[in-house]
C-alpha cells in the first residue's frame, strides 16, 4: 500500500464530511428572512438533509456493483455537474406572503442546494468502500469515525468561527472553493485504485444480511435521529431560534457516530454501560423539566440524546457486516435516520396534541440499550433460577406500582423539590436493581415516565381542547375560577381575567395599561386621530385587541392559523373587542412586505416561539420593511422582553442604521401588584422626534436606549448572539 493512502483518504473524506454539515446551518441561516425563524423551519430542512443523505447513500450503494475504478470515473462526474450550481446559495424567487414552511422549505432547499448536498453526500461511503481495495483490504470502518469527526467540526465551525467572522456572500465563496478542494481530493484518491483485476480486495462475497438484521439497523438509527429532532425542537423553542443552538443537538447526534465507530473502544464502551441508567433518570425528568430552569432542562436533553446516539449506534458498530456489504449497511442507517426525521418533524405533530413522541422514543431507547450489571452484588437477588428471576420482576413492578400511585395521589407532594427528590432516588435505587433484566427495566422506566410528567400530560390530552399542537408548537389554555391562560412551551403568551365582562377585557400580563405597549396604545388617538391604523406582529390570546377604539383599522399579522383559531375561540378579547378585526395569516416579514406604503400609524412587534425571538425579524432589513410599512410620523413598539438574550442592543443598532428615535420602558409592577400584571421591557421607535416625544412627554420611566460599544448589530448578512447572551 502506497504511503500517501490512508492520510489522503482521510483527509478527503473529513473535507468532503466538513462541507456537508458546514452548509447546514448555512444555508438555514440564508433561509431565515425568507421562510422565518421557528424551529419548524429547521426540522423540515433537516428533513431535506436526511432525504438528500438517503438519496446519496443509495447512489452509493447502487455503484457498488461495478468496480471502484468505475465508480470514481462515474462520481467525478456527478461531482462535476453538480458544481454547475456554484456558487452555493437560495435560489432567487420570491414566496408568498403565506408561505408555509412544511412545503416551502423542502422545494426552495431541494432545488437550491440539492444537486451539491447529494454529491457530496455520498463520498463517505464511497471512498470508504474505495480505501479497502486501494489498502489492500483493510477494515474501511474507521474511516467512518474521521466522517463524523468532521461533519462534527463543520458544525461547530459555523456558529463559533464563520458565522461571527462572515458575511453570507463571503461564506457562500468559502463553502463553494471548499467543494473544488474536495473534487481535487477525490480525483487524488481515485488514482490511487488499483488498476485491472487487483482493485477488488477478495472475490467471495459474503452472505447477505438477514431481513431481521437490516430492520434492526433501521431502528436503530431512527431513534437517535428522532430524539435529535425532538431535542432541537425543545431548545430552540426556549431559547433562541437560530444557527448557532440548532447545530447543538446535531453536533453531539455526529459526535455519536465518531465515538462509536472508532478503532479505540473504550468510550463508546464505557457510556454504552451507563446508557440505561441515564434513560432512565433523565429521560423521566425530561418529561416534565423544571419550568423555572430552561438551561437545566437543555443540558439534561442533549446528555440524553448524546447518551442515546452513542449507545444504540454502538450496537449498530458490533453489528456492522463485512466490508463488502458496507454501503448497504450505511444505506439502511441513512433510511432510519430519515424515517427518525419524517416521525419527529412530520408524523408526530398530525397525530399527536402534545410532544409525545418524547417519551415514545424514550421508551424504544430503553428497550434497544444494551442492559448490564454496574454493580455486582446487585446480581445476587436474581440468582440463575427463573422462579427466583419471576419473583424479583414481580416485586419491583409492585414496588414502581405503589410509588407511582402515591405520587399521583398527591402524597408525595411532587410540587416540592426535596420530595421530588426522594422520588427520583427511589426509582434511581429500583433501577440500579433492575439493571441487566429488561422486564423489570422497563417497569421502571414506564413508572418514572408517567410520575414526572406523563400522566398529567395524558390527562391533559383526553382533557378535549386544552392542548393544541401545530407545526410551530404545542400551546395549552390552562383555566382556574380566576383566569385562563394560554402558554407556548414554558412562556405565557396572554392572561385573560374570568369572572365579569368587564374583567375579561382587561388587558394584562406584558399588555397593561402601564407598560410600553400600553401607553402607546392608550396615546394613538392622541397622536394619530381617530382613524389610527394599528398593526400587530404576533396575535397570541388576543389581548392588544381591547385597546381597539372605534373608528381605527386594525391589522395582526400572525404565523400560525392554530393561534388565530384559539384566540377566536377560548379567549374573549377579540370576540368583546376586535370582532371584525383583520388577521393576516403568515410570517410576519413576507406579509408586510406585501402591504402597500405607509399603511400603518402604530406597530407592535411582539412575536416569540415560547421565550425565543424569531432572528430574522430583528434585521436592519427587517427594521427597513417595518419603516415602509410605517407612515413618516409612525411609531414602532418592540417587544424585548427576554431571559436569556439581551435584545436591546440588537434594536439600538438598527435604530442607528435606519435613522429612528429610540426609547426603552422597563414596566414592573408594584409592591401591590394587580392582578395579572407582569415585568415588561418595551422599546419605542420613530423617525419623527417631535412624535416619540408626544408619546413619552410625562411618563416617567422612559429612558433613552444605549448602544453597545462595538456591537454593529443584525443583518441578514450577518448575525450572531454570542455578544448578547445574559
Amino acid at each position: 500500500m502506497h504511503p500517501a493512502v490512508a492520510p489522503l483518504f482521510v483527509a478527503s473524506i473529513f473535507a468532503g464530511s466538513f462541507l456537508l454539515f458546514l452548509v447546514q446551518p448555512m444555508v438555514a441561516r440564508m433561509a431565515l428572512p425568507r421562510l422565518g425563524g421557528a424551529p419548524s423551519v429547521w426540522n423540515s430542512a433537516m428533513l431535506v438533509y436526511q432525504a438528500l443523505l438517503l438519496a446519496g447513500y443509495g447512489y452509493a450503494h447502487l455503484l457498488g456493483r461495478v468496480s471502484p475504478r468505475a465508480q470514481s470515473g462515474v462520481h467525478l462526474v456527478v461531482l462535476l455537474a453538480a458544481a454547475l450550481w456554484l456558487p452555493i446559495g437560495l435560489i432567487a424567487t420570491d414566496l408568498p406572503p403565506d408561505a408555509q414552511p412544511a412545503l416551502w422549505v423542502p422545494w426552495l432547499l431541494g432545488l437550491s442546494i440539492g444537486p451539491l448536498f447529494f454529491a457530496v453526500s455520498a463520498q463517505a461511503p464511497l471512498l470508504q468502500r474505495w480505501y479497502e481495495s486501494a489498502s489492500g483490504g483493510r477494515d474501511p470502518y474507521a474511516l467512518y469515525a474521521a466522517s463524523n469527526l468532521g461533519s462534527f467540526g463543520g458544525l461547530i465551525a459555523y456558529p463559533l468561527v464563520v458565522e461571527p467572522l462572515l458575511a453570507v456572500q463571503a461564506q457562500r465563496w468559502l463553502w463553494s472553493a471548499g467543494y473544488v478542494a474536495v473534487i481535487l481530493l477525490i480525483a487524488g484518491c481515485a488514482l490511487m485504485l488499483p488498476r485491472g483485476s487487483a482493485q477488488v480486495a477478495g472475490t467471495v462475497k459474503s452472505a447477505a444480511p438477514a431481513p431481521l438484521s437490516v430492520a434492526r439497523w433501521v431502528l436503530l438509527a431512527f431513534v437517535p435521529s428522532g430524539l435529535m429532532l425532538a431535542a432541537t425542537t425543545y431548545i430552540t423553542t426556549d431559547i433562541v431560534a437560530m444557527p448557532l443552538l440548532w447545530v447543538i443537538p446535531l453536533g453531539l447526534y455526529l459526535l455519536s457516530f465518531s465515538i462509536a465507530f472508532a478503532s479505540n473502544r473504550a468510550a463508546a464502551d464505557i457510556i454504552t454501560r451507563i446508557a440505561p441508567l441515564v434513560v432512565l433518570l433523565f429521560g423521566g425528568i425530561m418529561v416534565s423539566g423544571f419550568e423555572s430552569r430552561a438551561y437545566l432542562n437543555a443540558i439534561l436533553a442533549l446528555v440524553l440524546l448524546f447518551t442515546v446516539s452513542v449507545a444504540l449506534h454502538t450496537v449498530m458498530y458490533r453489528a456492522r457486516p463485512s466490508a463488502d456489504r458496507l454501503t448497504g449497511f450505511y444505506l439502511a442507517m441513512s433510511l432510519g435516520g430519515a424515517l427518525g426525521g419524517v416521525f419527529a418533524a412530520l408524523v408526530a405533530p398530525l397525530l399527536f396534541d402534545w410532544t409525545w413522541e418524547y417519551p415514545l422514543l424514550i421508551l424504544l431507547a430503553g428497550l434497544l440499550v444494551p442492559q448490564e450489571l454496574l454493580i455486582e452484588p446487585l446480581a445476587r437477588p436474581w440468582s440463575n433460577t427463573p422462579q427466583r428471576h419471576r419473583i424479583m420482576t414481580l416485586a419491583i413492578a409492585l414496588a414502581m406500582m405503589v410509588l407511582v400511585l402515591v405520587s399521583l395521589s398527591g402524597m408525595a407532594g411532587l410540587n416540592d423539590s426535596a420530595n421530588r427528590a426522594v422520588v427520583f432516588i427511589a426509582i434511581a435505587g429500583l433501577g440500579l436493581v433492575a439493571l441487566g433484566h429488561r422486564t423489570a427495566f422497563m417497569t421502571v422506566l414506564v413508572g418514572a415516565l408517567l410520575i414526572f410528567g406523563g400522566f398529567n400530560s395524558a390527562m391533559l390530552s383526553l382533557h378535549g381542547n386544552a392542548r393544541t399542537r401545530s407545526y410551530f408548537g404545542v400551546y395549552t389554555v390552562r383555566a382556574t375560577a380566576a383566569e385562563r391562560q394560554l402558554a407556548h412551551g414554558t412562556t405565557v403568551h396572554g392572561t385573560e381575567l374570568i369572572g365579569s365582562a368587564a374583567r375579561e377585557v382587561m388587558p394584562t400580563t406584558y399588555y397593561v395599561p402601564g407598560s410600553g405597549v400600553g401607553q402607546a396604545m392608550v396615546a394613538a388617538p392622541r397622536l394619530f386621530g381617530d382613524r389610527a391604523r394599528i398593526g400587530v406582529v404576533g396575535l397570541g390570546a388576543g389581548t392588544l385587541a381591547c385597546y381597539a377604539r372605534p373608528g381605527q383599522h386594525w391589522r395582526i399579522f400572525e404565523i400560525d392559523p392554530a393561534i388565530a383559531q384559539i384566540a377566536r375561540t377560548r379567549f374573549a378579547y377579540l370576540r368583546r373587542c376586535l370582532p371584525k378585526g383583520e388577521i393576516v395569516i403568515g410570517d410576519a416579514r413576507l406579509a408586510l412586505a406585501a402591504q402597500p406604503v405607509a399603511t400603518l400609524d402604530l406597530l407592535a412587534l411582539d412575536a416569540f416561539s415560547s421565550d425565543a425571538v424569531p432572528i430574522h425579524l430583528m434585521t436592519r432589513e427587517a427594521f427597513a420593511g417595518y419603516a415602509r410599512v410605517l407612515s413618516l410620523r409612525g411609531v414602532l413598539l418592540v417587544h424585548v422582553s427576554n431571559r436569556f438574550i439581551a435584545l436591546g442592543p440588537v434594536v439600538a443598532a438598527n435604530a442607528r442604521a435606519g435613522g429612528w428615535h429610540a426609547r426603552v420602558f422597563v414596566y414592573r409592577p408594584g409592591v401591590k401588584p394587580r392582578e395579572g400584571e407582569t415585568v415588561s421591557e418595551w422599546i419605542a421607535l420613530s423617525r419623527d422626534a417631535a412624535t416619540l416625544a408626544m408619546l413619552t412627554a410625562g411618563k416617567p420611566g422612559w429612558n433613552p436606549l444605549a448602544a453597545r460599544a462595538g456591537f454593529t448589530g443584525w443583518s441578514d448578512d450577518h448575525s450572531s448572539i454570542l455578544p448578547l447572551l445574559k
